[in-house]
This record gives structure tokens, C-alpha cells and sequence, in this order.
């Protein structure tokens, strides 16, 4: 017998059934009491491991894989076998694992998952399912499910349409939620809604491995999505959904239309929203700006753009700016140029930044003109921040603030090195993909990601202890203090705006904190406040270690 997450007990599978069960199969690591009383004998050579000599044999291996696509495919082939022994490895080296398992390397993976796809990982629900959605969802075999990550896969990281590919986001955000904040895998359900591609690469492509046909749009997609929304909160009530890659055509009326019904939040707009913060938060520590006096020019006016704009603004109203002054620090350029009332192409999200001014054709016209403290790229287009863009933004500001954020590595607005280059190591910079230590003249830098990973994990931690009814903006607001409270000043000094990743497991748990206590102060949480909220949620925390059938 074995106990769910549930406390229920349940009857342990025996033999091969028991190895190719990757949530409970332990490998050569099964004690001989074990290996008698569950039917493995013969099934595995006779030496016993222990865990952490398995984990020597996987990373033998693992490192002496060429590319970092290959290293990927490792590393899920580890989570298809032992989940266990996948999450122990992945913690203990959480930074040489990260952008294997995350960006970058997921953007390439996803790019190519149709032809290196060997078993399937999470629940593929397609538009031919429309009418038994429910019915779908009861065929995945846990019914705990405490955190969703859904994507259509229209808008996969920089990358754009990549259909039912993308589910190689799903699947990596949830590994993050383990590994950083202790989710317990079995709580856990990455999600792909199919409803097609107009990518004609994919749908001409004879390995792809989603619908062949135009994607839903309209009244059926809309209510495809509500479908999925209802069975999801029938099965599942207590499951924090949390959506992903979703275009911006869909991507913000979705949320408003769910927000106050599900407890629900999307993470390329308010999760970037969050870290970009935090990144601020740590930059006017060494700038001794508040962030009400900030001026903010933003390239690229989508999903995460408007996000980070969004949540900054929130955290300048409560800085005693009202909602509409503090818009008006912040302005963006899009492929047509400086975002004016006077334009009539702008999309609903981008209106209430169209300010009174006149219309500028570029994002070099646009700093001159407006001279901003903070240049944030968003626009998924590399390159943009070119030489002569970062010397006018370090012309006007003694230590201007770069956020490159577009990913993966290939779509960054520019490199670390060209940005410490440009504005003579001046620059306050923090990127959406990892970038090597910067040596210049005998200084070197260490720049960290302004990736949403050091958000999502602690905030869907601190909102599934609590069992939150909904997620609110000012979650998120504690979400951004708390992570900029982890930056040490020894971070400052060598140019990490962010904490290491080696820390973003405490990091998380001290963002969850943050996000409970902000939940009860909300009145929104569905179970008593524990006397001691940290020692309680970090009671909740998944542990990567082998438990006794015997």
C-alpha cells in the first residue's frame, strides 16, 4: 500500500508496472526488502544505489551530451522514467539545469517537438474534443490537481505559432514549480489546447503531432475556452490555472473575462509584470529614484509590455501618483512607432498608453524626444537596442536601466556585453535569457534574468496553501517586493539586479509568504490562517526523496 497526496491509500503497482510508473519507480535504488516483497527481482541488477550515486551516473551522461538539445532530451527522458530522482537532480543543480530545462533551450525543443517527441507528457485536449472536455480531463489519473498551466501554443515565447508543439512550455513551467517552490508533482497538470496552427511550416509537416487545420477563431473558440474553464473548476476546484503563451489577441480578454470567476492569472502579463518590478526595485536602490519619478519607454506593446506597465503603474498609485499620472510615465513604441491618442490602429490594450504627443517614427526619436530613465525591451525582435540607442540612453541617464527581456537568447533586444560596451559599464541590466559574466577593463559583471521563474513557482505556493478564490494585482505587487528583498547588496555591486538561482528555492518561499499573508489581508483564502505561515508552507513543500514500500 501506498498513500496519494490525498492521504488515501492506495495499492502499489508490482514488477514492471512498478518500473515504468516514473512517480513511484525508484530504479536500482529499490532495497532488497523491497525488491522481494514488490516482485523486482531479476528486474534490476543486484546492486543497491543510492540516490545520490544515481544521480552521479545521470550526470556523467548528461554532460557529456553535445548540444544543449540533446541535454533536454535527457533530462525528460530522467522525468519519464523516475520523477523522483529528476526533481533531486534538478534541484541540487538548479543553475546548469535551468536553461536546459527552461529558457533557452525549451524555445529550441519546442521548435522541434514533433520530431523528437518519444512519450507523452501532460494532457492534449483538441478542438475535435469540443462537447466531452470534461470527459478528456478525467482521463488524466490524478484527481489532486492543485496548479494548471494551459497554452493554445499561438504565441510560444519569441517564436510564434508553434500549435499543440508547445507543449514543451507547459511541461517546463511545471518541472520549475517543483524544483523552485516544492509543488508536488502529482499536483500538477500541464495542459495544451488544440484548436489548430497557422504555422504552414507545421501543418505541412508530416511529424507534427497536433490537428492538421487552421486554428478556432471566434464564437467556437470562445466557447471552447469557456468549456475548458467549467470542467476544469467541476473536476478540479482547487486548481490555480495558470495561463501561458496565449496570443494577445486572446491573450488579455481571457484573463478579464476570468479573472473574477476562477482563480486564475496569466503569466506574460502579470508575472512579467512582477519580476520586471523587482528588477526596478533593486535598480533605484543603487540610482536613489523612487519609482513615481521613474520615466519608462517600452519597445514592443504586447502581452508582457503592457503587463509590466500595468503592474507598475499599480505599484506608482500606491506611491501617491494617481492611475492616470502614472500611465503617463510610462510610453511605448510598437512596429509603427511612438504609441500617440492620434493614432486610430491601436489595439484596446495599448490605448489607455496613447498619450498627448506628437507621433515619432522610431525608438531612437522616441528616447531623444521623451529621455527616459528606463529602456525595457519586449518586442521579440533581436537587435533593437542598437549602439546607438544605448549611448543615447546612457547620454541622458549617469546609470540608465536595460531591461532586454525578449526570449530565448535569440530574440534579445542586445547581449549583456553589448550593453555594458555601449554605455561604458554604466548600465543596469537584466535580460529575459542567460547571458555569461561580462569582463570589461578589469571589472567584471554578473547579470542575471528578469525571467518570470522567479515569480510563478512562489506565487502559485503561496496561493495553493492558502487555496485562494482568485489572484489579485496586489498578490502580485507583493510578489515583485518580496522577490526584490532576496538581492543582496553584494548582488548589487557586481550588476545582478536579481538573486542567483541557486537561492530561487528560498526566494520562493519567501514570495508564497508575501502572497498568503496578502491573501488573507484580501479575505480571499478558503481555509484558516496557520499561527506560523512560513513553518506551515514550507511544511507543504514537495521533497525529491525515495519513501519505503516496506
Amino acid at each position: 500500500m501506498n498513500e496519494t497526496q490525498d492521504g488515501e491509500e492506495r495499492d502499489l503497482p508490482r514488477g514492471a508496472d512498478l518500473l515504468h510508473d516514473p512517480l513511484l519507480n525508484k530504479g536500482t535504488a529499490f532495497s532488497e526488502e523491497e525488491r522481494e516483497l514488490l516482485g523486482l527481482r531479476g528486474l534490476l541488477p543486484p546492486h543497491v544505489h543510492s540516490q545520490q550515486e544515481q544521480g552521479m551516473r545521470f550526470l556523467e551522461h548528461f554532460r557529456k551530451k553535445p548540444t544543449p538539445l540533446e541535454k533536454y532530451m535527457d533530462l525528460i527522458d530522467l522525468q519519464d522514467r523516475n520523477e523522483t530522482l529528476f526533481y533531486r537532480v534538478v534541484m541540487d543543480h538548479l543553475k546548469e539545469m535551468m536553461p536546459i530545462l527552461y529558457t533557452p533551450t525549451v524555445g529550441q525543443a519546442c521548435q522541434e517537438y514533433g520530431h523528437i517527441f518519444r512519450r507523452s507528457r501532460g494532457l492534449f485536449i483538441s478542438a475535435e474534443d469540443t462537447g466531452r472536455i470534461e470527459e478528456v480531463l478525467r482521463n488524466w489519473p490524478h484527481r489532486g490537481i492543485r496548479i494548471i498551466v494551459v497554452t493554445d501554443g499561438e504565441r510560444i515565447l519569441g517564436l510564434g505559432d508553434l500549435g499543440a508543439d508547445g507543449m514543451g512550455i507547459p511541461v517546463g513551467k511545471l518541472a520549475l514549480y517543483t524544483a523552485c517552490a516544492g509543488i508536488n508533482p502529482e499536483e500538477c497538470l500541464p495542459v495544451t489546447l488544440d484548436v489548430g496552427t497557422d504555422n504552414e511550416e507545421l501543418l505541412h509537416d508530416p511529424l507534427y503531432i497536433g490537428l492538421k487545420q487552421r486554428r478556432l477563431r471566434g464564437p467556437a473558440y470562445d466557447e471552447f475556452i469557456r468549456e475548458f474553464f467549467v470542467a476544469v473548476q467541476a473536476l478540479f476546484p482547487d486548481a490555480l490555472i495558470q495561463l501561458e503563451d496565449f496570443a494577445n489577441i486572446n491573450a488579455f480578454r481571457l484573463l478579464q473575462k476570468y479573472r473574477h470567476q476562477a482563480c486564475v492569472f496569466d503569466d506574460d502579463i502579470q508575472g512579467t509584470g512582477a519580476v520586471a518590478l523587482a528588477g526596478l526595485y533593486s535598480a533605484m536602490r543603487i540610482t536613489g529614484q523612487r519609482l513615481r519619478d521613474l520615466k519608462l519607454l517600452f519597445l514592443g506593446a504586447g502581452e508582457a509590455g503592457t503587463g509590466i506597465a500595468d503592474m507598475v503603474v499599480a505599484a506608482m498609485v500606491i506611491e501617491g501618483l494617481s492611475r492616470e499620472e502614472a500611465r503617463r510615465r510610462c510610453w511605448f513604441v510598437d512596429s509603427r512607432g511612438l504609441i500617440v491618442e492620434s493614432r486610430r490602429d491601436l489595439a484596446p490594450h495599448k490605448r489607455p498608453y496613447a498619450h498627448g504627443h506628437i507621433h515619432l517614427p522610431n525608438l531612437l526619436a522616441a528616447i531623444d524626444d521623451l529621455r527616459p530613465d528606463v529602456l525595457i525591451g519586449v518586442s521579440g525582435q533581436p537587435g533593437h537596442f542598437t549602439q546607438d540607442v544605448l549611448e543615447t540612453m546612457a547620454r541622458y541617464n549617469e546609470r540608465p536601466i536595460v531591461f532586454a527581456l525578449s526570449n530565448p537568447t535569440s530574440q534579445s533586444e542586445c547581449t549583456a556585453e553589448e550593453a555594458y560596451t555601449w554605455t561604458q559599464k554604466r548600465v543596469l541590466f537584466a535580460s529575459g535569457s542567460p547571458f555569461d559574466p561580462v569582463a570589461i577593463h578589469g571589472q567584471t559583471f554578473l547579470p542575471r534574468q528578469g525571467n518570470n521563474a522567479y515569480i510563478f513557482p512562489g506565487m502559485g505556493l503561496g496561493i495553493v496553501t492558502s487555496r485562494a478564490k482568485l489572484v489579485t494585482d496586489e498578490m502580485f505587487l507583493a510578489a515583485a517586493r518580496a522577490l526584490a528583498d532576496e538581492v543582496s547588496d553584494a548582488d548589487l555591486e557586481q550588476g545582478s539586479l536579481l538573486p542567483p538561482i541557486e537561492k530561487m528555492r528560498q526566494g520562493s518561499i519567501a514570495i508564497a509568504v508575501a502572497v498568503a499573508k496578502t491573501v488573507y489581508q484580501q479575505e480571499l483564502a478558503q481555509q484558516p490562517e496557520p499561527d506560523d505561515l512560513p513553518t506551515f508552507i514550507k511544511s507543504q513543500m514537495y521533497e525529491p526523496t525515495y519513501e519505503s514500500y516496506v
